[in-house]
């Protein structure tokens, strides 16, 4: 089962699940810096600088602490914002490989009363194959943490992953908190979230469509909650509030139709006692086609519809302006001012409206946008400037400064102090889902990148985003495929999801591109990862649809001119390059456990070992630098194998149970053979290891509070700088690691 492999992107229809929240006990988890080790492996861990990358769900500002605020995303954890350094300090990398499906956040939840105190809803998938949510609570603003597992699935990853909090302190009582599930209605715990049950009288029933409830909020001692799994004809319900915390009730009088069928955030303002609601007609982020606007007056329950534009009306080419309305935020400064934001609006691309007389009327604030990307500039697309956004559901304003507004998008977090002027809030905050890695032996670049969403980028600096932002000529969503002539390391050659094409060329060491002058017609629709011989003077191209579909590889010996079918090469396969010999590729076929080789530079493959471990398309052949026919597979539990005779046979290492990646570094001092890197097992957890004696024995890298969660994509390590790794996580970004001294 391929459960980890999901990237941010992934909208999983959800199953329904039983309800069960019974009390567990919890465990105490205390994140900490690994001191230093006599056997030199205790490392420093950072992120290699990109700048956020991924999609923003929610942003929580404390209203009693100024500057103190939260962050949660879809796939890579949560944040607190430290006002005086300027950047987000992550709060759960300590989770570990088994916990990778609690790397997803659902919701976060502060108490007004005791600003140390922190939640977090944590399950980034409500499938059968994913484990269950779990509760974090700490009493140090995420400094430490107490875990209480759950009995129920949470889909931090799955539509609807941008509405509101749907964890909650009650008003009326600090130990009490409220958790809204997808499946299994609405939980209670009474003791500051160490135990769960279900909430009584609750009165909303889920379906299948994994909704449930989408908010949570305090409007003065009661509690209001958003129900996403109306059909939003007039009669049904889709907003709920208790006013003592066990009776619950249909709220009267609420909006139904299309625009109104799924509540997707709310905010309350306390001066005006005004309920905001903003809707749409699907949960979000992909989908939405219609929405509105509407607010309660609590005290006299009248609704009016304050919606700032209609969707459904045209651009000025014609095109269909349909969106649904996602963030809303109110100041608490200023009665009557709030903002919201649309959401799915490609057309004429989403806008943040803001009011300073309670919706009467509105200002767009894109209209006036003045946007400084220079710190992230893969934000302009291979574009000359950024657009305002998309995917725009977490909004937020500072309750100690009315003109402090941050939206997060599927991107980044832009942020401004002047309602005019935005610039990515985003330092520390890192999210990309990685997929391939090079480190090149010369040149500037210490790191060549392959990523999910954003393509690849050649990093200058580990400190600061690629100053060329993605790899343009053409522009890639996800990267597929990246790689390097060993023995020509000027040419690199990429693939991947693009508009314009899909594989590309460089010629000097990746700064630059070129497409390439054609491609295979299943090219656009499956691509997949691509090889160069060791003098670049053939090319691979395997392909895999997203949906797992394989089919022929091609092959190309004029730099992407033109290419020919290999009928012998395994389809799907990943095509590995001998690294000193240019006549020599490999392939894995994953399907029956055996190792192909190809001695005519990619023209035909032939079998040679077999009856290798098979069934999981994740298992990975790499070859070590500089040596032919030296060749390592990664098995996953099957464990670590290796041949040292271009795959006629391999021998099992002995030296670790688990393989899940693995990649070479510079050697160490003295010896002759490169470090390994490797994420596996030799003892009882799954880590990250350096081996400098050719596999004899292993050191383990990386501490307890540094994990993220499932990292079984890629590792590998600096070929000029020993000791240096470099680790692909799915939603942490890219990790680099070095010894302390």
């Amino acid at each position: 089962m391929r459960t980890p492999r999901l990237s941010r992107r992934a909208v999983l229809a959800g199953t329904a699940a039983t309800v069960a929240a019974t009390a567990v006990s919890a465990a105490a988890v205390s994140p900490a810096v690994a001191a230093p080790a006599a056997d030199g492996s205790a490392y420093r861990w950072r992120n290699v600088v990109i700048g956020g990358t991924g999609f923003v769900t929610g942003v929580l500002f404390h209203p009693s602490v100024r500057g103190l605020a939260y962050a949660r995303t879809d796939i890579g954890g949560a944040y607190r914002w430290d006002d005086r350094a300027g950047r987000w300090t992550p709060l759960t990398d300590h989770l570990g490989w088994d916990d990778w499906n609690l790397l997803g956040v659902e919701a976060i939840a502060v108490d007004p009363a005791h600003p140390e105190r922190a939640y977090l809803a944590l399950g980034t998938y409500a499938q059968s194959w994913a484990g269950n949510g779990a509760v974090l609570r700490s009493e140090d603003r995420g400094a430490t943490w107490s875990r209480t597992d759950l009995d129920v699935k949470l889909g931090a990853n799955e539509d609807g992953r941008g509405a509101g909090e749907r964890l909650l302190v009650d008003p009326r009582d600090s130990d009490t908190l409220w958790l809204g599930t997808r499946h299994d209605g609405l939980l209670k715990s009474t003791d500051r979230g160490a135990t769960w049950a279900a909430a009584g009288g609750f009165p909303a029933k889920a379906s299948a469509s994994g909704q449930g409830v989408v908010f949570l909020v305090a409007v003065g001692r009661a509690v209001y909650a958003g129900w996403g799994d109306g059909d939003g004809t007039p009669g049904t319900a889709n907003l709920y509030r208790t006013a003592d915390g066990t009776a619950w009730e249909a709220v009267p009088g609420q909006p139904s139709g299309t625009a109104a069928k799924v509540p997707i955030r709310a905010a309350y303002d306390t001066h005006t006692r005004e309920l905001y609601v903003t809707y749409a007609n699907a949960p979000g982020p992909n989908g939405q086609s219609d929405g509105s606007v509407h607010k309660l007056r609590t005290a006299t329950g009248k609704w009016a519809d304050v919606t700032p534009v209609q969707p459904g009306g045209t651009t000025g080419d014609g095109s269909a302006d349909t969106f649904g309305y996602g963030g809303v935020a109110v100041d608490a400064r200023r009665p009557g001012t709030l903002a919201v934001s649309t959401n799915n609006r490609w057309a004429d691309v989403d806008t943040v409206y803001r009011t300073t007389n309670g919706g009467r009327t509105w200002t767009s604030l894109k209209d006036a946008a003045v946007f400084d990307v220079s710190e992230t500039p893969y934000l302009k697309w291979g574009d000359d400037k950024p657009k305002f956004g998309w995917w725009i559901q977490a909004l937020a304003v500072d309750p100690y400064d009315s003109k402090h507004i941050v939206y997060g998008t599927g991107a980044t977090l832009y942020g401004t102090r002047d309602l005019k002027r935005w610039a990515p809030q985003i330092r520390g905050l890192e999210e990309t889902a990685v997929r391939q890695l090079i480190s090149p032996p010369v040149g500037e670049a210490h790191l060549l990148s392959g990523l999910g969403d954003i393509g690849v980028m050649y990093h200058e600096r580990l400190t600061a985003s690629p100053a060329r932002g993605m790899a343009a000529n053409p522009v890639f969503g996800s990267a597929t495929g990246l790689a390097q002539a060993a023995a020509r390391p000027s040419y690199v050659v990429r693939a991947g999801w693009g508009d314009n094409g899909n594989g590309a060329r460089s010629n000097d060491g990746g700064r630059t591109w070129a497409p390439f002058e054609a491609q295979p017609d299943i090219a656009k629709d499956a691509p997949g990862p691509i090889a160069t011989n060791a003098d670049g003077s053939a090319l691979l191209w395997s392909f895999v649809h997203w949906d797992g579909t394989k089919y022929a590889a091609h092959r190309s010996t004029d730099n992407g001119t033109t290419w020919s079918e290999i009928s012998s090469f395994p389809k799907g396969a990943t095509p590995v390059a001998d690294p000193a010999d240019p006549t020599l590729f490999y392939a894995y076929d994953t399907d029956t456990g055996t190792l192909l080789a190809s001695t005519d530079s990619g023209l035909s493959f032939t079998a040679r070992a077999g009856g290798l471990p098979s069934g999981d398309a994740q298992f990975k052949v790499v070859a070590a630098p500089g040596r032919s026919g030296d060749l390592w597979l990664s098995a996953k539990w099957n464990g670590l194998y290796r041949s040292t005779d271009g795959g006629a046979s391999f021998s099992k290492v002995a030296s670790c149970w688990a393989s899940y990646t693995l990649g070479f570094g510079k050697a160490a001092d003295g010896a002759d053979y490169p470090a390994i890197y490797q994420v596996g097992s030799t003892e009882t957890i799954t880590a990250v290891y350096r081996s400098d004696d050719e596999a004899k024995t292993w050191t383990r890298i990386n501490d307890d509070a540094h994990q993220w969660g499932w990292t079984g994509e890629v590792v590998i390590g600096d070929p000029r700088v020993y000791g240096r790794v470099y680790l692909a996580t799915n939603g942490r970004g890219i990790q680099y690691g070095e010894p302390l001294r």
